[in-house]
């Protein structure tokens, strides 16, 4: 079956009550039991859920792994893959990741025990290099938020093997329409189903696929025992979203790829993030990992004032944080999604007062390239 058609079909077939050909939202608490033990294949809705547990199929089915989860938001879905570790243990983490992952760790878990090291993960002897005794896991974005770097996911699963760590990869940029990297080596892959699965700015979701099922009953344990599941109205809208997957992510990354190349032409931009142009150092790891480039880019225009210009000045563009829906979306990480980084390790990284992130929506180019034109004045 082709990527596409498993966006519609997977997980699910037909309600077998009714024959609906959409998931039924199931908004239940608790099921009835024949007996002590003896029931239909719920007991509780935190345990599972009818609508949930499709959802869970599919996510499970396009990422090719062995168990879907389904999760309240997508740090959600990270806090409980977090939970696998213990005091005392160590991570390796890419050192450009979501603000809220940075937070979560350091400002959370750290305090817990959990220690991590973070480095840039496109260089593979920086890797190996953080590996400590005590080291469990390696977890990574490709491409980064916000400087879009890339990491050869193949290199990391290796690394990974050979030192005996947990590869976890969050692929809410590329989603399983652009790359799975469960076929590259990795052994938990999550997403912010927020973002591009939704693609509608209705939904807060997380999704975890395990590609091992020892690994995945293990997660299924800490989502039951933590809690932080999905209602099931927020599993039938992404569900519904997915559908739509693989039309809007070919439209995000045209419109990108126009957006991409007025940019460079601008004197007021200094530098372009974007792993699909060929002057990108990931550019060919991309291209041979993935199969598309995605709807982000990042762009410096070199001073704080100049983007609050700009930020204030659109009209299509919505200022916001997320990231991934039908509309296009701006915002400056350093003061929003990656605030809560240091600032110092934000200069250290290039995350710049001048640095605009956008999220290309599904709206003519055309205007889009306007409005950012006469946002630049």
């Amino acid at each position: 079956m082709k990527f596409t058609t498993k966006l519609i079909h997977a997980g699910f077939d037909s309600d077998p009550l009714t024959g609906a050909v959409t998931v039924p939202i199931y908004q239940v608490s608790t099921y009835k039991q024949e007996a002590i033990g003896k029931h239909k294949g719920y007991e509780y809705s935190r345990t599972g859920n009818p609508t949930r547990a499709a959802l869970e199929a599919l996510i499970a089915e396009l990422e090719g792994g062995a168990r879907g989860l389904g999760f309240a938001s997508g740090l959600a879905a990270l806090t409980t893959i977090l939970m696998m570790f213990d005091a005392g243990d160590h991570l390796v983490i890419g050192d450009d990741v979501y603000g809220g992952t940075f937070r979560l760790q350091d400002k959370i878990f750290r305090r817990f025990g959990l220690e991590a090291t973070y480095v840039d993960t496109s260089e593979a002897t920086r890797v190996t290099a953080a590996i400590q005794p005590n080291t469990k896991a390696l977890l990574i974005e490709t491409p980064t938020n916000p400087l879009l770097k890339v990491t050869d996911l193949a290199a990391m699963g290796q690394i990974a093997r050979q030192h005996h760590l947990l590869f976890i990869v969050d692929n809410t940029f590329m989603t399983p329409y652009w790359q799975r990297p469960l076929e590259h080596g990795a052994d938990i892959v999550w997403h912010s189903a927020t973002k591009y699965l939704g693609g509608h700015s209705d939904v807060v979701a997380g999704l975890v696929v395990a590609k091992d099922p020892a690994v995945g009953e293990r997660l299924a344990f800490l989502q039951n025992a933590a809690g932080g599941v999905p209602g099931p109205q927020d599993c039938f809208l992404l569900m519904r979203g997915i559908k739509t997957l693989a039309v809007r992510m070919k439209e995000h990354e045209a419109n990108a790829h126009k957006l991409v190349a007025w940019l460079g032409a601008r004197p007021e931009v200094r530098k372009v993030y974007y792993p699909g142009l060929p002057a990108h150092p990931g550019h060919e790891v991309q291209r041979r990992q993935a199969g598309g480039f995605g709807g982000m880019i990042s762009f410096d225009v070199g001073s704080g004032d100049l983007a609050d210009q700009i930020l204030r000045r659109v009209r299509l563009f919505t200022l916001a944080e997320s990231l991934g829906a039908v509309e296009s979306l701006i915002e400056v990480p350093a003061r929003m999604t990656h605030a809560s980084i240091p600032a110092d390790r934000r200069n250290e990284l290039g995350v710049t007062d001048g640095l605009i992130r956008i999220s290309v929506g599904i709206e003519d180019a055309d205007d889009l390239i306007a409005d950012l034109a006469h946002a630049m004045g």
